[in-house]
């Protein structure tokens, strides 16, 4: 079974400060290609996470300022993570579970990588639709 390590090696996720504006992370989301924005604290440890879903439900849809509407303000705090070294089925599994399209991958509370649901495929998917079938069966 694959470790999430193999997903994010290489990776250089988009990391913002939470004082960056979400104007800032939505520029630097579109010039990226990227779906969400890794939140750090002044100490580089994951804060929080801001997706794109976040700009529509938490700063468009109430109306605020992308320009002077800060991270801290609008993105999800303390987020579910992953340590590097967890099975790539194991991120499929919270992200089924709990609904999320984004995990964080740390290592010592740094984020590291960020995996999404397209980042896995074939053996990964098969596995998880597997163990949903069984527990429907339970």
């Amino acid at each position: 079974m694959r470790k999430l390590s193999s997903l994010v090696t290489g990776q250089q996720p988009l990391l913002l400060p939470t004082s960056a504006t979400v104007l800032a992370a939505a520029r630097a989301m579109r010039d990226r290609r990227v779906g969400s924005v890794l939140v750090t604290g002044a100490d580089g440890r994951l804060a929080g996470i801001f997706t794109g879903r976040d700009a529509v439900v938490r700063v468009l849809a109430e109306g605020r300022d992308p320009a002077t509407t800060t991270l801290a303000a609008v993105m999800t705090p303390d987020p579910a993570t992953l340590p590097a070294d967890n099975r790539t089925i194991d991120a499929l599994r919270l992200m089924s579970e709990r609904g999320f399209r984004h995990v964080p991958v740390v290592r010592d509370g740094q984020p590291v990588g960020i995996v999404s649901r397209s980042h896995f495929h074939g053996e990964d998917i098969d596995r998880l639709e597997y163990e949903q079938e069984l527990w429907e069966h339970l």
